[in-house]
């Protein structure tokens, strides 16, 4: 195999990921708090020894998120509530891990528990569970996620900002992971009874999904073309001397 033929295999499975991240924003269009994802690549010199030239080739990065916030959907519902600004709520996870969601349409579970919509704990300030009395009537939250009843303040939920919100892994769900242990909330504020919305633009995402499309049936068809050329040089240099 040539260069272009290891150039080209580098681009096609960056394209792949490429389109994962594609299809899955399309997937996500409609769910509350989910930020878009796009793939980043950057240029990878491979100069393997006894080459003569080295090899420009594309190296898969990863991926990062879009920042921009989604449309505010007004719910009426008492439990949801929607993250304005940087911030993030803290989620216990089963294996004992705190991590962060933007995915504010709460509920609760048979204990009386404000979990998110896959069933986790919602965090308060200080990593425990939430617990709504059972006879509690009305639910209001504030706008530093202070939870109230009838009888007066529950809990506050816990909100987090970071330095860079890039460094957050998605987890599934909803859900990032981090290493950092996140700051007091500066620029964030809850709204009850809304839920933000995704960012994602379908009709972007469609067009992205087209271009990624071509762009990949076009390396294919160069990819072949130049196979075929390497066959008909290899059989014609194969021939007999006057054949």
């Amino acid at each position: 195999m040539e260069n272009a033929q290891y150039i080209g295999l580098s681009r096609q499975m960056v394209l792949r990921t490429g389109m994962d991240l594609v299809a899955n924003n399309i997937a996500n269009a409609g769910t509350a708090g989910y930020r878009a994802q796009n793939p980043l690549f950057s240029e990878y010199i491979s100069d393997p020894k006894g080459a003569r030239d080295p090899i420009s080739m594309v190296y898969d990065r990863g991926q990062y998120d879009v920042t921009r916030p989604g449309a505010l959907q007004l719910t009426g519902n008492q439990l949801d509530v929607a993250v304005i600004g940087p911030g993030f709520i803290g989620v216990n996870t089963p294996n004992g891990e705190t991590h962060y969601t933007r995915s504010g349409n709460f509920s609760l579970n048979a204990q009386h528990e404000l979990v998110t919509a896959s069933g986790h704990n919602v965090a308060d300030a200080g990593g425990a569970v939430i617990s709504i009395p059972a006879d509690a009537r009305d639910i209001s939250i504030d706008r530093e996620g202070r939870v109230s009843t009838q009888d007066g303040e529950v809990a506050q939920i816990m909100v987090k900002e970071f330095n860079n919100p890039q460094t957050l892994e998605p987890q599934g769900n909803g859900l990032y992971k981090t290493g950092e242990a996140g700051n007091t909330p500066q620029g964030t504020v809850v709204l009850q009874g809304q839920l933000e919305g995704s960012n994602v633009e379908p009709v972007v995402e469609m067009t992205r999904m087209i271009q990624i499309s071509r762009e990949y049936q076009s390396l294919q068809r160069f990819m072949q073309t130049d196979h075929d050329r390497q066959r008909t040089a290899i059989q014609r240099l194969g021939r007999p001397a006057g054949s």
